[in-house]
């Protein structure tokens, strides 16, 4: 997990869920070109901008998704969280972010609603404060914003 360095400012966890470690080679007309580094590089930025630690994590387990979230429970402030394909099924992962009462916003590079049948169940965002999606990378910046929005 990296992590900016000034310790005073609010700490977000940002979580990429599976498959997201192949950004930019994956899919690109789906997911853009920009890899996971220079995704992570840009939330970075952003939360500069707004005044926040960031702590990125990405993993293709499930358990270790909720693992992180469990361990980040008493030093992050929210979260925000591409679940990838867990999102129409982890009940596991809706469960842990429900259980720590993080604010978290679920966000998605594609259009999660035009895409197939399947895609556009979403088990997460029930418990999220809200989902943002279609936008590119930019999901995750705006995900960002409406959390620190929220925070403040």
């Amino acid at each position: 997990m990296t992590k900016s360095k000034t310790q005073t400012e609010p700490f977000i966890l940002v979580v990429h869920g599976p498959n997201l470690n192949l950004l930019g080679e994956r899919e690109p007309e789906i997911y853009g070109s920009l890899t996971l580094k220079e995704l992570n590089e840009r939330i970075v930025s952003k939360a500069r901008s707004l005044g926040v630690r960031i702590g990125c994590f990405q993993s293709n387990h499930e358990g270790q998704i909720i693992d992180t979230i469990h361990g980040q429970r008493h030093s992050a402030a929210g979260m925000v969280i591409n679940p990838g394909a867990f999102t129409h099924y982890s009940y596991a992962i809706r469960d842990a972010i429900s259980a720590v009462n993080l604010p978290c916003v679920e966000v998605h590079l594609s259009d999660i609603q035009q895409r197939e049948e399947f895609r556009r169940i979403s088990v997460i965002a029930p418990v999220c404060i809200g989902q943002i999606s279609g936008k590119g990378y930019e999901s995750y910046l705006l995900g960002l914003e409406k959390l620190v929005e929220y925070l403040r």
